[in-house]
């Protein structure tokens, strides 16, 4: 085993220190809602219900005295738990005091004797979810509750905070971006403020379905990538060409008979199998070639500022849709601040500049069966959809608890070099390439990338900016 030198007490980042500085549990999978969007009712979930034993827990305990955060929640209800609260106050006395605790809930089981118990115990955030002012939308997203549950759960929760006035716990909301209930944003943050929330998390949609792919109000190209699209759109257009006659050059993957491969090198993607095929209706028309060509320089130019253009994508993204969010936000925006909450809103174009929050912040996440991984998008098996075409996501473990302690695991070797690697976040922007999905991200049993990293990271979309969460 690699023994990192000890940074206690030093300014070298989170990620390179010998402990870790935020931990998220999984307290238990099981659930008592059946929510449509979650990643359970995922294509290929490999996402079984259990809850986290007593000693997996007691086996945390060495880290607790140097964590900035415990979040006690991964795919399920934390509250159906039978230790939850016994929990929340160990670990508050073992937690420094400007550490904080909490966890995401969907508050079906809050009732007052709960919500007192939980500021007793020294719980300090606690977030709900809350996808919609509507009835009917809220119910029809959130499977099997009502609003007035909602409502119950923050009233519960605001008397337990009046009735022990040293309380710590702040109480925020969630809300999950969907084309069917964003424009009931600017009222969800009102409705949360008048009952009583401190924050509120707003995060674009993950589709785990072909369905769920038509909900996301967001495109994914970055917003690098639509800077040079649209200079090479000016310039086009000073030449008297037309950028949207590449439309009619589609693209088609190369099939077991042996289609020509583009001969577009960018590091090591003579392994995208991708050809230019004939031009429809317009075939023939020189000023297609001439598109073509600079379309082509376009790349190139892309690639010497390291950014990738999927020009196709460009071309189809739903600019009166991506208006509208913008204004929607903007107004979520102004009601926050004139209600006095605070609002962490997510990227509405997908970030050029990534980096992940959780690798970057010091975290490990805890399965329920002992399972230590490096973040959300890794934690479990689930096949999502990133733009058009669909990425089986498979577990990465660097150990288990049932096995060796925690320190160990996080001072491994394999471990220490994948936090290493993440921090330089040297990898393809996979959802902006025009080759994607390449049989090398499509691999069940992903290996390399094109720029020969072995962290499947390309396309995660909470380094994008787009997915948030209570961390």
């Amino acid at each position: 085993m690699f023994n990192a030198v000890s940074t206690e007490g030093t300014e070298t980042e989170p990620a390179l220190r010998d402990y870790p500085s935020k931990l998220f549990v999984e307290t238990t999978t099981h659930c008592n809602l059946r929510c449509p969007m979650c990643v359970k009712q995922s294509q290929d979930s490999q996402v079984t219900d259990g809850d986290l034993r007593p000693e997996l827990f007691d086996a945390l305990e060495p880290a607790f005295p140097r964590l900035e955060s415990l979040v006690l929640n991964g795919i399920g209800e934390p509250l159906m738990h039978p230790h939850l609260l016994d929990w929340v106050a160990r670990a508050r006395q073992a937690m420094p005091d400007d550490a904080w605790i909490g966890f995401q809930s969907n508050g079906l089981l809050l009732d007052k004797s709960i919500a007192r118990k939980l500021v007793a115990a020294g719980l300090d955030r606690i977030c709900l979810s809350v996808d919609g002012v509507k009835p009917e939308t809220f119910s029809k997203v959130r499977e099997g509750e009502n609003l007035s549950d909602m409502a119950r759960a923050f009233a519960v929760l605001s008397e337990a905070r009046r009735t022990q006035p040293g309380s710590r716990l702040k109480v925020g909301a969630e809300f999950v971006t969907m084309r069917e209930n964003f424009r009931q944003l600017p009222d969800v943050v009102r409705w949360v403020a008048q009952r009583g929330a401190d924050f509120c998390i707003v995060s674009q949609t993950l589709p785990y379905t072909p369905a769920s792919v038509q909900q996301a109000t967001y495109h994914s190209s970055s917003e690098a990538a639509v800077a040079i699209f649209n200079e090479w759109k000016q310039r086009l257009a000073e030449l008297g060409l037309d950028i949207h006659l590449y439309d009619q050059t589609p693209w088609k993957r190369k099939t077991q008979g042996g289609l020509e491969v583009a001969s577009y090198r960018f590091h090591n993607t003579s392994k995208i199998p991708w050809r230019r095929q004939g031009s429809g209706g317009l075939e023939g028309d020189p000023r297609i070639d001439q598109v073509n060509q600079l379309i082509d320089k376009m790349r190139l130019e892309a690639r010497r500022r390291e950014t990738f253009v999927d020009v196709r994508q460009i071309l189809t993204r739903d600019m009166t849709l991506q208006d509208e969010v913008e204004e929607v936000y903007a107004e979520a925006q102004r009601v926050a601040d004139e209600m006095g909450i605070e609002l962490k809103l997510p990227a509405i174009t997908p970030l050029a500049d990534r980096r992940c929050d959780f690798v970057t912040g010091g975290s490990a996440f805890i399965s329920w069966y002992g399972g230590v991984h490096p973040c959300y998008y890794l934690w479990h098996q689930y096949r999502c959809y990133v733009g058009d075409w669909d990425r089986l996501v498979k577990v990465k473990e660097f150990g288990n608890l049932n096995e060796r302690p925690l320190l160990e695991i996080w001072n491994d070797t394999e471990f220490q070099v994948f936090r290493r690697n993440v921090l330089e976040f040297d990898y393809p922007y996979c959802s902006n390439c025009w080759g994607a999905p390449c049989n090398l991200v499509q691999e069940e049993d992903f290996q390399e990338n094109c720029y020969s990293g072995n962290e499947p990271c390309g396309a995660c979309q909470w380094a994008m900016g787009l997915l948030q969460c209570l961390q």
